[in-house]
């Protein structure tokens, strides 16, 4: 379990507890400013807290030694940079780096699964600054699969992907919560947090405002008061559109 427990950060965060479990997909929404990115870069502990604390498995994220932190945690920032113009594989393999085996069989392998997940096989040997915006999205999100954590935070992961690549990596991160692993997105996009997620955080000055399944947290009473949109939910389950009015 990752814990966030009466977590505070200025204005940004407000004493914001949620337990969320492993083997689920969980979807952070909310307006612009609410609070999301700074909430999931605090679960990865990347941002010190000015109160409250980020448990994993009942241990104070802080108290967890780097390595063994950074083999739990995959995080994928919304804007997330490379330094080096180096080629997609070798990108790809940095996410070996916590279990330092990236020339090894058991890290190739993991390597070669991200590749084949992302659909980079065939770009495996370009250098990321010839890549497009989605295709660069794509191998910095391998990178943190390869690292095969018991937990993925991303941010916005799927902003920069078509449609098809969209579907393709919602189903990769499916099938990493059937095996097991916890998945926590921000999303924008409230019609893919309603279609895939398994749980609903909305975020609203700080604050949790709404915390459920998809349907309740996401009511059109929710979007109302949160968004400021009138809006209605069409469709059947699994594949719902929000029509605002």
């Amino acid at each position: 379990m990752l814990e966030a427990r009466t977590l505070s950060l200025g204005e940004r965060l407000r004493g914001v507890c949620a337990q969320l479990n492993a083997g689920a997909i969980t979807a952070i929404c909310g307006p612009n400013g609410a609070g999301k990115s700074t909430l999931l870069a605090s679960l990865a502990g990347l941002l010190g807290a000015q109160g409250g604390s980020v448990m994993l498995d009942g241990t104070p994220l802080h108290a967890l030694a780097v390595r063994h932190r950074a083999q739990a945690i995959g995080y994928l920032p919304q804007d997330g940079q490379v330094a080096w113009d180096m080629a997609v594989r070798p990108l790809v393999a940095l996410g070996r780096l916590p279990h330092g085996d990236a020339a090894g069989a058991q890290g190739a392998a993991a390597v070669e699964r991200a590749l084949a997940a992302l659909d980079l096989a065939g770009l495996a040997q370009r250098p990321v600054s010839t890549l497009s915006g989605g295709e660069r999205a794509r191998a910095l999100l391998a990178r943190v699969l390869a690292g095969e954590p018991r937990w993925i935070l991303a941010d916005e992961p799927l902003a920069a992907l078509d449609l098809g690549h969209q579907l393709a990596l919602l189903a990769t991160l499916r099938s990493a919560a059937k095996a097991g692993a916890g998945v926590v997105l921000v999303l924008h996009d409230l019609a893919l947090a309603m279609n895939h997620a398994d749980r609903v955080l909305v975020l609203d000055g700080g604050e949790v405002v709404a915390d459920g399944a998809p349907e309740a947290a996401l009511s059109p009473a929710m979007v109302e008061r949160v968004w400021g949109v009138s809006a209605r939910w069409l469709g059947e389950p699994g594949a719902r559109a929000l029509v605002a009015s």
